[in-house]
């Protein structure tokens, strides 16, 4: 299997924890990465079958005269200069990051279709950042959970409240963008004759008739130098539908944004 959680040895809960204006918690995580081959290795996998599987991509590059590396590099990744490469990359490692968080740390159900149908590689795909599904038994259940999160990634340059921009963005999901993701979750597995997957989707799809927990999460992704503890706090969730199901995440850490440039690198070169 392509996937691993090996990385999020490093993802540390500091216990530190912000107060927004209106009075939510904000929970400070830190990614601690270190030195480490093999779990760098794994990670790189990982990262990569998110946008491309590795069992597709000699099929893939057929016909381009490019390598594997090249065909990643030029046809699949974001590009790692030309604006707004970079930027996507920041989004698409901290919307990894935090579906990683919430598969393995919250013991969600994520399907990993995010990246993988870009036609154009240097855009960020449409729709809900993040779904999330846990069942309780095999019969629906009122305590059955969907996590709609929305991620934001601020890595270089000067501080900004993202936490803000992934609350306001979380609030537009909670209506229209959460149907049309669910759908097309759907439609993939239906597609893939996965139906068993796809009757899990159905599931959430009529919170009237059938109801289910909703929990909506907004995440913002810093390098230190671009977190801002003050401007963190003044964020304001009142207008949220689901205000009070609602999670504030900040996961921060040192140089980031280098450190998503080597996972595209070893995820290219390692393939």
């Amino acid at each position: 299997m392509p996937w691993t959680n090996k990385h999020l040895e490093w993802l540390k809960d500091t216990g530190e924890r912000l107060t927004t204006v209106d009075g939510k918690t904000v929970e400070i995580w830190e990614f601690q990465h270190q030195k480490d081959d093999n779990i760098f290795s794994a990670w790189a996998k990982h990262f990569r079958n998110h946008y491309c599987n590795d069992s597709e991509i000699d099929a893939l590059r057929a016909g381009t005269g490019l390598s594997q590396s090249e065909y990643l590099l030029n046809y699949i990744f974001p590009d790692v200069t030309v604006p707004p490469g970079p930027s996507i990359r920041a989004g698409d490692f901290g919307e990894i990051l935090v579906a990683d968080y919430l598969e393995y740390l919250l013991k969600y159900w994520v399907p990993r279709f995010r990246y993988d149908e870009k036609a154009i590689r240097n855009e960020s795909t449409k729709g809900v950042d993040i779904l999330g599904f846990q069942l309780v038994s095999k019969v629906d259940s009122t305590d059955d959970t969907l996590a709609v999160f929305e991620v934001k990634a601020k890595l270089t340059g000067e501080a900004e409240n993202k936490l803000q921009n992934a609350v306001e963005d979380s609030a537009k999901d909670f209506y229209i963008r959460k149907a049309e993701s669910l759908n097309f979750l759907k439609r993939r597995f239906i597609k893939s004759m996965e139906i068993e997957k796809a009757k899990t989707i159905q599931r959430f799809q009529n919170k009237a008739d059938n109801p289910y927990r909703e929990l909506s999460g907004a995440a913002a992704i810093y390098s230190i130098n671009t977190f801002d503890a003050r401007l963190i706090a003044s964020t304001d969730t009142s207008s949220h539908p689901n205000n009070t199901s609602l999670i504030l995440l900040v996961i921060k850490g040192h140089d980031l944004m280098k450190l998503a440039h080597e996972i595209y690198r070893r995820a290219a070169d390692e393939a």
